[in-house]
C-alpha cells in the first residue's frame, strides 16, 4: 500500500508541475486524430470509387490503359503505406523534404507534416476497407443502378457508398482510436502530442511510472469515450428497430387485406343490397357462373 500511496503523490507532483503540458498534449493529440482521420477516410473513399471503376475489354483502349494505371498507382501507394511504419514514414516526410531540396524548402509547420502523415497512412488503410464495403454490396444494386442509366459517379454517391459506408463505420472507428495511440510516434519530428509531454515530464522529473501511469489513465479515457461516440453513431445510422404503420391513414391499415372480391373490404363501394346478396351466394355455394 506504501507504493500506491507514494505513485498517488508522485503523480500528483507531476500535475501539479505539468498539468498543462499534458492537458495540451491531449488536445493536440486529439484535433489531429480527428482531422487525420476525416481526411484519410476521404483519400480512402476515393482511392475505393477509383479501385472499383468497370473495365471490359470491350472498353477502348485509352479508358483500360488509364484504369489499369490508377489501379497500379492506388496499390503501390496502399502497399507502400501499410508496409512501413508510421514513424519512418514521418522521418522520410519530415526530413526527407529539406534533405533533397538542400535546405531550400522547409515544412511551414510541423501540424502540416503530422497531419499529412497520419491522413495519408490512414487513406492507406481505409482504401482497401472500402473496396470491400463496395465489394460487399449485392451486385443487383448497381445493375439496378445502371438498368435506370446512372453513370458509375452517380450509382457510388447514391447508391453504394451510402451503404459501403454503413460497413465500414466500424473499421473507421478502429482507424480513429488507432490515431489516437499511433499519434504518440510524432514526437520524432517534434510535435508537441501527448506523448511528448510525458517525455518532458520525465525528463525534468525523472518520475518515468507515475508520468506513464498519467498517460495510460488519460489513452484510455479518450479511447473509451471515441468508442462510446462511434456506437452512439452507428446506432443512429441503423435507425429504428421497431417500423409500424402509420394508424392515422385507413388506406395505409388496409394494405394487404383485400384478399377475394366478392368478401368485400371497409373500401368497398357496392350496395349494401348488393353486399346481403353476394353474402347469400355465398352461403349457398353458388358462384357469378350461376347467376
Amino acid at each position: 500500500m506504501e507504493r500506491f500511496a507514494q505513485l498517488g503523490a508522485d503523480i500528483v507532483k507531476l500535475w501539479e508541475r505539468s498539468g498543462g503540458d499534458y492537458l495540451n498534449g491531449i488536445q493536440n493529440t486529439l484535433i489531429l486524430a480527428i482531422v487525420a482521420t476525416i481526411i484519410g477516410c476521404i483519400i480512402g473513399f476515393v482511392c475505393g470509387v477509383l479501385n472499383t471503376i468497370p473495365c471490359a475489354k470491350t472498353d477502348p483502349p485509352v479508358k483500360r490503359f488509364l484504369v489499369k494505371l490508377i489501379r497500379v498507382i492506388v496499390r503501390v501507394y496502399v502497399e507502400v503505406f501499410r508496409g512501413t511504419p508510421m514513424m519512418l514514414q514521418a522521418v522520410f516526410i519530415y526530413y526527407g523534404l529539406p534533405y533533397f531540396t538542400n535546405n531550400t524548402v522547409q515544412w511551414p509547420s510541423v501540424w502540416m507534416a503530422a497531419i499529412l502523415v497520419v491522413s495519408i497512412n490512414t487513406g492507406a488503410y481505409m482504401a482497401e476497407s472500402v473496396r470491400g464495403g463496395i465489394i460487399s454490396i449485392d451486385p443487383g444494386q448497381t445493375e439496378g443502378a445502371k438498368a435506370i442509366g446512372m453513370t458509375h459517379v452517380q450509382t457510388m454517391t447514391s447508391v453504394i457508398l451510402p451503404q459501403a459506408l454503413r460497413n465500414i463505420m466500424p473499421q473507421i472507428g478502429n482507424n480513429l482510436i488507432i490515431n489516437i495511440k499511433d499519434s504518440s510516434v510524432m514526437f520524432i519530428i517534434s510535435f508537441t502530442e501527448f506523448f511528448a509531454a510525458h517525455r518532458g515530464a520525465v525528463g525534468a522529473t525523472y518520475l518515468y511510472f507515475p508520468s506513464a501511469t498519467i498517460e495510460m489513465a488519460g489513452y484510455l479515457t479518450m479511447t473509451l469515450i471515441a468508442s462510446f461516440i462511434l456506437r452512439w453513431v452507428e446506432k443512429r445510422m441503423d435507425g429504428s428497430g421497431d417500423y409500424e404503420l402509420v394508424t392515422g391513414d385507413p388506406l395505409v391499415m388496409a394494405a394487404g387485406t383485400y384478399s377475394h372480391p366478392d368478401r368485400g373490404t371497409p373500401f368497398d363501394e357496392r350496395s349494401p343490397e348488393e353486399r346481403d346478396r353476394i353474402r347469400q351466394d355465398l352461403k349457398h355455394g353458388r358462384t357469378r357462373g350461376d347467376r
